[in-house]
């Protein structure tokens, strides 16, 4: 049996385990990871750790760090407050403020995790204080993201190009970008549609501050969202200090610490010392992560270390907030998928597809793989992989060149709303703490269960078969 053939099975019996026992899927990954790198392909553990993203590990620590200290000290609800008044009156309008927010960000350049980061944590705060579904609200901020993630200077749309440039397939950078941003608006409008309703269009963000005001909700930016208990997780999913309602223990250092800050966000009180430092380093984080493309992970926990160095009492129990199921799951998964790619598992699913010798089906398929794969590992190195192997029948003229690549490039990041991706798991780890964990987890899996299903076959039904026609 061939190593590709193997590594699919193995990936197969992964999922089944993560599904009928309480199993964290990241764990079983790791094992995967070694087996198959090991025992079948004779890689040595050097070899194997090398697809270890470092990166998100530390994306994920570091942000859920100094979220959950912005949390303890009031500064997350200050925000909250002061945006409502930017917003106007109508709730309605705040999943929209933070699906612009994000598009604007990513399309000036910035790498969609490093907005989901910033953004993420401030709109589930929203959603938590408005009584707004935070599937939608999360989802909003990824689908945001992904907008304006393919304009001429933004990431993916840099990297897309540039692969076109180097062949002689016709090339349209705008047509790529407005494909991108079209259809993850329409993405949006369903969204509020089916999940937001006509409930906040009349409800007034004012009446629902006084509510708020009445029944405080604690968001936990760095909540353990992915260890659930159910659906392949095995850990606990609450958050140290909190009870299963969500309210704080009386023993809890975390709550120690939210309860002599949250008066002064409460009540309207003027930002004290604490909290305008922390505004002054959340600014800081965008500046330097989006503006100097530093790693936003590195940044996020400098930040957090000065915070806690000014306020030490609202850094107490942060660490324990911490996304560490999270890293655990995402972390394991991508480094088996580094290894699926050393087996060559990657291409020789796309080669079989490329070889087929039906262009439109392939371009199908293709954009089945893109959808499929990313929702796992990187969507910049799935662009990377697939878009090569698409030219030879796009070279062929039977279907357009600019559909197929721009329906590849939807397909491929339409999909980072999976829990495994590293949108959807930055919206994961900032899962308010009012929400069932294990709820939301499996909301996020069956949402992004239809995008993988759906999403590709609707960008290339709209995409590539207008064009073969």
């Amino acid at each position: 049996m061939s190593a590709p053939v193997l590594s699919i099975i193995i990936l197969a019996v992964m999922f089944l385990l993560a599904t009928v026992l309480p199993l964290n899927m990241g764990a079983l990954a790791f094992v995967g990871a070694f087996v198959l790198g090991s025992v079948v392909l004779g890689m040595s553990t050097n070899d194997i750790l090398a697809n270890f993203p470092g990166g998100l590990f530390l994306t994920i620590v570091g942000v859920t760090y100094l979220f959950a200290i912005a949390q303890n000290n009031g500064t997350i609800d200050l925000l909250v407050r002061g945006a409502v008044r930017l917003v106007g009156s109508k709730v309605a309008l705040i999943p929209w403020v933070m699906f612009a927010i994000t598009a604007l960000i990513t399309a000036v350049g910035a790498l969609s995790p490093a907005a989901v980061a910033i953004i993420a944590p401030i709109a589930l705060s929203f959603a938590a204080k408005h009584k707004i579904n935070p599937l939608m609200m999360g989802m909003m901020v990824i689908h945001g993201a992904q907008a304006g993630g393919f304009s001429p200077i933004a990431v993916y749309g840099v990297t897309v190009n540039g692969i076109i440039a180097k062949t002689d397939l016709q090339t349209n950078p705008m047509a790529i970008f407005l494909a991108s941003f079209v259809f993850n608006l329409a993405i949006a409008v369903v969204l509020s549609i089916v999940l937001g309703g006509n409930r906040f269009r009349s409800t007034k963000a004012g009446r629902l501050v006084e509510q708020a005001a009445e029944t405080r909700m604690s968001v936990s930016v760095g909540a353990r969202a992915a260890g659930v208990t159910l659906q392949g997780s095995g850990s606990d999913i609450s958050p140290a200090g909190v009870s299963a309602k969500g309210t704080s223990t009386p023993g809890s250092a975390a709550s120690g610490a939210a309860a002599s800050a949250a008066p002064a966000a409460g009540n309207g009180a003027r930002a004290n010392v604490p909290q305008l430092v922390t505004i002054l380093g959340l600014v800081a984080l965008a500046v330097i992560s989006l503006g100097f493309k530093v790693d936003v992970g590195f940044v996020s926990i400098t930040i957090a270390i000065i915070l806690a160095l000014v306020s030490p009492a609202a850094q107490k129990g942060a660490v324990n907030k911490i996304s560490w199921s999270t890293v655990l799951l995402i972390c394991g998964m991508l480094t088996f998928v580094g290894v699926l790619e050393e087996a060559g598992t990657i291409k020789f699913v796309s080669d079989s597809v490329s070889n087929m010798g039906m262009p439109l089906l392939a371009a199908l398929l293709i954009c089945y793989i893109g959808g499929i794969v990313s929702a796992f590992a990187s969507s910049t190195a799935i662009l990377a992989a697939l878009i090569p192997l698409a030219v030879p029948f796009l070279a062929s003229g039977e279907v357009g060149a600019v559909g197929v690549i721009a329906a590849l490039a939807v397909a491929s990041t339409i999909v980072d709303v999976s829990p495994f991706s590293t949108n959807g798991a930055l919206v994961l780890a900032n899962a308010p703490e009012d929400v069932d964990k294990d709820k939301f987890y499996k909301q996020i899996l069956a949402y992004s269960g239809i995008v993988v299903a759906a999403g590709p076959a609707v960008a290339w039904l709209v995409m590539v078969v207008p064009g073969w026609m």
